[in-house]
């Protein structure tokens, strides 16, 4: 484990042969603190969203609003998880990259997700999904770290799509409540 400014730093989940700022397509799944039950509960194969589920899928839904090189693929908002698949542009980000290199320059950038990255997309999401959580349970989180996969080829595509698409009929309660 190294350190940054004296105090030690958990080293990141990330490929570390991956520019995550470059054009991409990644299976997300991001899970609650404890993975308590906010999102709502699967009932005969189908998720019941409660509020704060709601929330999650509609910030979901917003990202391509505020991140435009950012496309959607499937997702599903469970009980205590979220999965998705998120695409990159690389072509938009590209043009996007050029106006950022001052940022390299700054301390907080060497540490922080690159703007347009992958890490800023999933942290923008999260904070959003937090601030209004927030306002019907104070005790709402999330894990502080998300799995990303990067897919690479076509077949894997469309296992993730069919795996995403089909996991509420296949929740089994996993024993953490809300």
């Amino acid at each position: 484990m190294g350190k940054f400014q004296n105090k030690y730093r958990i080293p990141s989940a990330r490929a570390n042969w991956w520019d995550y700022s470059a054009g991409g397509v990644y299976f997300i799944t991001i899970c609650t603190a404890q993975r308590l039950h906010y999102f709502g509960e699967v009932h005969d194969g189908k998720m019941i969203l409660s509020e704060i589920g709601e929330i999650a899928e509609s910030c979901w839904k917003q990202i391509p609003d505020h991140f435009p090189f950012v496309k959607l693929d499937a997702f599903v908002v469970m009980p205590n998880h979220f999965h998705g698949i998120l695409i990159i542009d690389p072509v938009a980000e590209t043009l996007r990259a050029t106006s950022l290199q001052n940022r390299e320059n700054e301390t907080m950038a060497r540490i922080s997700p690159k703007r347009g990255s992958l890490g800023s997309v999933i942290r923008s999401y999260k904070s959003a999904v937090t601030l209004s959580a927030r306002i019907i349970r104070a005790d709402f989180s999330w894990q502080s770290r998300f799995h990303d996969k990067i897919i690479l080829h076509e077949n894997e595509f469309y296992q993730i799509r069919f795996y995403i698409e089909t996991n509420p009929e296949n929740w089994k309660p996993d024993g953490f409540l809300t």
